[in-house]
């Protein structure tokens, strides 16, 4: 059965066309480029370098006036976040992301930082948060324009029992939550740290997926990529046994977690290290066997990991139902998808939205009547990456 039709994706649902990447030159100024990109991007062929030069610094300032910064919200490692407003309007707020510069960074900038601007520069989406501009100060600084969004993070609303919410509230979250991450999908990208708090929630109520710091291209296969990424209680149990080849499935997993955890108002796979994690997930999940997940004793740390550990059988139905009365048997039958151990039959984003799930009673609230901290109350940690 099909997504809900009012929270069916906007822009290009499955099976419609692809998107087009528009590429991130033609998106932002070329003063705000990093300098191995800006004399490229600003150069006119033939034009003398100072007249470039001063046409960039031109089209900087003209987008940097347009906003005043105001007070500091937090600080990070490579970044540091403060709210702001338009010049022209003080009532349209603003989140400015100043990316912290150091010498030993490739043109004095994080990698991460440099893969949030280019992703987020490249994708648009009504569940993903929009940059608004990018511009440089007389520091060097780039700085990230970002929509405001002053209804805290996802995680703020279930750990405050206060705020009372049922399961028709966790299937509206989930389904925005699912478009997000299919739309990123059809764009060939991995977020690599979905959580519940770097799901953030707007001034309307529906939430956006945040912090693209550690996302990345994965539309070539045979790519290496890195093992050590996800938060740990988000983390897929492929990445703990040292996958180095992967797609989607990875950030299905942190889907599924999300999911779960609003449903039982706790975080649903604690642990205390990495090395404790998988005797964690395979309490719940039981212990694979090659048979189950074909490739597993290939992964590079199974060895060490799962060879010895005694085998387990995954907790029944009842066990499920016992844990996440909220969202029902059909909730709980896509979060064991979404959970599945061998990422080969890991529910995929395009699949997750077919779910039987959206069809079921109760239907996904209204965006207007889902809860939020509002006024800005909630946690953010804007400035983590």
């Amino acid at each position: 059965m099909g997504v809900s039709p009012a929270l069916s994706p906007r822009p290009n649902p499955p099976g419609g066309p692809k998107p087009r990447l528009q590429p991130l030159v033609h998106l932002l100024p070329p003063k705000s480029l990093p300098p191995s990109t800006t004399a490229s991007a600003a150069s006119t062929p033939g034009g003398p370098p100072d007249a470039d030069e001063g046409l960039a610094e031109e089209m900087n300032d003209k987008i940097k006036n347009q906003f005043i910064f105001g007070p500091r919200l937090g600080e990070g490692t490579y970044a540091t976040v403060f709210r702001g407003h338009y010049r022209d309007d003080p009532s349209k707020l603003v989140a400015i992301k100043k990316m912290k510069k150091n010498a030993e960074w490739k043109d004095g900038i994080n990698l991460d930082s440099l893969r949030e601007m280019k992703h987020l520069a490249e994708l648009h989406h009504p569940h993903l948060i929009e940059l608004i501009a990018v511009f440089t100060t007389k520091d060097e600084n780039i700085n990230l324009v970002l929509e405001h969004l002053p209804g805290g993070e996802l995680e703020d609303i279930w750990k405050d029992k206060s705020i009372a919410y049922g399961g028709a509230d966790v299937k509206a979250w989930a389904n925005m939550l699912c478009q997000a991450v299919w739309w990123l999908h059809e764009n060939f990208v991995l977020h690599r740290d979905i959580k519940s708090n770097n799901i953030i929630i707007a001034a309307d109520h529906t939430i956006k997926l945040a912090d693209f710091g550690l996302a990345r291209s994965f539309a070539n296969p045979d790519a290496d990529m890195t093992y050590n990424v996800i938060t740990r209680f988000y983390r897929p149990p492929e990445l703990f046994l040292g996958a180095s080849h992967y797609g989607g499935c990875v950030d299905m997993w942190s889907v599924g977690c999300v999911i779960a955890e609003l449903a039982i108002r706790d975080f649903f796979l604690p642990s205390e290290s990495d090395i404790a994690h998988l005797a964690v997930v395979t309490e719940v999940f039981g212990v694979p066997t090659e048979q189950d997940w074909p490739g597993l004793s290939s992964l590079r740390f199974w060895k060490e990991q799962l060879e010895s550990m005694p085998l387990k059988r995954p907790q029944p139905l009842s066990w499920w139902r016992q844990r996440m009365p909220l969202i029902g048997d059909a909730g709980i039958d896509l979060v064991r998808g979404l959970l599945t151990m061998n990422p080969g039959k890991r529910l995929t984003a395009r699949e997750a939205l077919r779910h039987p799930y959206w069809g079921v009673a109760p239907r996904p609230q209204k965006k207007e009547n889902l809860p939020s901290k509002g006024g800005g109350r909630g946690r953010r940690r804007w400035a983590s990456s």
